[in-house]
């Protein structure tokens, strides 16, 4: 019994592991229009969400504005990029 329960224990941890964020970082060069439009553009949020992640970024310097494996964050990673905003995947 207790192998059966450390196996699904290891299972579950990878899984976890798998789990990431998109990181949306200060910056002292875009708008707030600007971070809310890209926002709602690349990630599909609604506009309180959008202005929601802004502030928190502008406050508290980060925000995770998506979550998921890496391989699914990536590209929205590269838009985010591709637009000038400051971004990280962890």
């Amino acid at each position: 019994m207790n192998k059966e329960k450390h196996q699904c224990d290891s299972v579950a941890e990878e899984l976890i592991d798998d789990e990431k964020n998109l990181i949306l970082l200060n910056d002292d060069v875009n708008t707030f229009d600007y971070v809310i439009d890209t926002l709602i553009e690349v990630c599909g949020h609604t506009k309180e969400q959008a202005e929601t992640c802004a502030w928190i970024t502008h406050y508290k310097g980060r925000c995770a504005v998506k979550s998921g494996t890496f391989d699914e964050l990536k590209p929205y990673y590269d838009c985010l990029i591709n637009r000038h905003l400051l971004a990280k995947i962890q």
